[in-house]
């Protein structure tokens, strides 16, 4: 396979199908966050209920992505993405057709799905379709350039929630995934790995499933029933037995989704480790905040869904120069500075409350939070890319996909237990203290990240590629 330049037509259109298939799970989950308190009145849907709403999704998601990025190496990238990108939009006319928020729940999960088998094929095709020279300002542009595909869905998605209905919005993914699917089989060239296994990693796929829902499920029940109630301890020892299992079976498997050999890398894992918290945190604010503006501050669900917006803006502006800056200066830096300008602007909106002023107490935190959000991502995504050899970049891909969803997993299940949000997510009483609480907490765990940052990640990508030779691909000598 010939290898595309950024500045080439070629590079241009794998750049379109991989940014606009991305997009439309962004898309996604901004609209789902923005409908949130409508599908909730519609329903009489219950916190919990809400909360399954989003994280019914982001659970096959984060337990099936290592899958997905797998599956890609295997069978061919493109291939799956095509499949993965044309299945999440059959599962959203399911989402929009839902009579129930039960049947609303299980589409989430069908969506999940395919967003786990074309999430991974985004980045792996960035990565195995550029020269290496170019991939950091690729994956920049990726970050930036997804963001207008994500500040088309709160534009668009919060005026059909507003003027017809929350059911609407989800259509919208169809036409993205048709242009997406085209542009894919014309432009963007098939990749996969000779080496790896046709197996399947069933067990893995499973067990790393029943971790995370069990977890999950025994977060979510613990405000209604309480932490000694005898369904949440067995649910939570479940997701750990679950969790360990996971990591036994991938240790003794002979074609494992997840080589555990690839953590080797001391940089990957620091990466995954600062990606956790940071994501948490990131996911922890969009919830909270597009509720709270609609819920607690009164906003339409138009002016809530764009509130974010400079988010977009500034990451579309700066992200490319932030990829091509962990290129020159290293990754360090704006990995340890970003979070920390992050958590910034989160502790600033923990003030938005009953009749808040967008210019006054929404856009200073927006700004600086998307400053920082700017500085983190690129630099952040490339080093992931770059600990793992280039057969591997699905399931480094996949990784470090898994560990951002698998975090906003935890921040949907745990954020609204820590802050007391109670047993209604649509209640202004309750729901003003907790965001405040809420936002305090995120703006730590971006505090944490900066400095984990700080401690553990390379001064350079050059640093990180020879170790990445070494620990990976060398043989070991005999004993």
């Amino acid at each position: 396979m010939s290898l595309v330049r950024y500045h080439e037509p070629a590079g241009q259109w794998v750049l379109l199908a991989t940014v606009l298939g991305s997009g439309m799970a962004l898309i996604d989950a901004t609209v789902v966050n923005i409908a949130l308190p409508r599908i909730g009145a519609q329903f009489g849907a219950n916190a919990a209920a809400l909360q399954w709403t989003v994280n019914g999704y982001t659970l096959p998601l984060a337990a099936l992505i290592l899958l997905g990025g797998s599956l890609g190496d295997r069978f061919g990238r493109r291939r799956v993405f095509v499949v993965g990108v044309t299945w999440f939009a059959v599962a959203s006319l399911l989402c929009g057709l839902a009579p129930n928020v039960a049947v609303l729940i299980a589409a989430r999960a069908l969506q999940g799905i395919g967003g786990a088998l074309l999430t991974p094929g985004s980045l792996s095709i960035l990565q195995s379709a550029f020269a290496p020279e170019d991939r950091s300002r690729a994956i920049g542009a990726w970050s930036g350039l997804g963001g207008i595909a994500g500040a088309a869905g709160p534009f668009l998605g919060g005026w059909l929630i507003q003027v017809a209905s929350w059911r609407l919005a989800f259509g919208i993914n169809v036409p993205i995934a048709a242009i997406v699917v085209a542009v894919a089989l014309r432009h963007v060239p098939e990749s996969s790995d000779p080496e790896a296994t046709r197996r399947i990693d069933v067990s893995g796929a499973l067990s790393g499933a029943l971790g995370l829902g069990a977890v999950t499920y025994g977060f979510i029940a613990w405000p209604t029933r309480g932490p000694t109630d005898p369904v949440v301890l067995a649910a939570l020892t479940a997701g750990i037995a679950g969790m360990i299992g996971f990591v036994v079976v991938e240790h003794r498997s002979s074609h494992p989704m997840l080589p555990l050999r690839i953590f080797r890398s001391r940089a990957f894992s620091a990466t995954n480790l600062v990606t956790f918290v940071v994501y948490a945190a990131i996911g922890g604010v969009f919830f909270f905040l597009v509720i709270t503006l609609q819920v607690v501050a009164g906003f339409s669900p138009l002016a809530a869904g764009i509130s974010p917006l400079p988010v977009t803006v500034l990451m579309l502006v700066l992200s490319p120069r932030s990829g091509a800056l962990a290129e020159r200066i290293g990754p360090r830096i704006p990995m340890s500075v970003g979070p920390l300008v992050c958590a910034v602007g989160v502790g600033l909106l923990a003030g938005v409350g009953p009749g808040a002023s967008y210019a006054r107490d929404v856009l200073p935190g927006i700004l600086v939070f998307g400053l920082g959000l700017s500085l983190t991502v690129a630099p952040l995504t490339a080093t992931a890319l770059a600990s793992a050899d280039d057969r591997h970049a699905g399931i480094a891909s996949g990784v470090n996909n898994a560990v951002a969803r698998a975090a906003g997993l935890m921040a949907v299940a745990v954020l609204p237990l820590a802050a007391g949000v109670g047993s209604s997510l649509i209640d202004p009483v309750t729901l003003g203290p907790a965001h405040r609480t809420s936002m305090l907490i995120c703006a730590g765990l971006l505090a944490a990240g900066g400095v984990l940052a700080a401690l553990t990640i390379p001064s350079s990508l050059a640093a990180v590629r020879p170790a990445r030779v070494a620990r990976l691909d060398r043989p070991r000598p005999a004993a």
